[in-house]
């Protein structure tokens, strides 16, 4: 007798879908140097969908967000 056990496969995670909101806040950490792969994991997302926002594949009319930094 053969006792088969299915060991069940973990699935993918799916990074949250970018918002234009989320676009307008990318595009200006991006101006102000932040790294790509910081920002993706600042907002849990793919490196991809970072750099898709940077060279205008996904949402181009999209201006970023005014920012203000703050050193203390």
């Amino acid at each position: 007798m053969i006792i088969e056990t299915v060991i069940p496969m973990p699935r993918k995670r799916k990074s949250p879908p970018v918002t234009p909101e989320m676009a307008a806040k990318i595009k200006a950490l991006i101006d102000v140097g932040v790294c790509q792969h910081d920002i993706a994991a600042h907002f849990r997302i793919n490196q991809g969908r970072i750099s898709e926002i940077n060279t205008g594949m996904k949402f181009p009319g999209i201006e970023p967000v005014q920012i203000e930094m703050i050193f203390a």
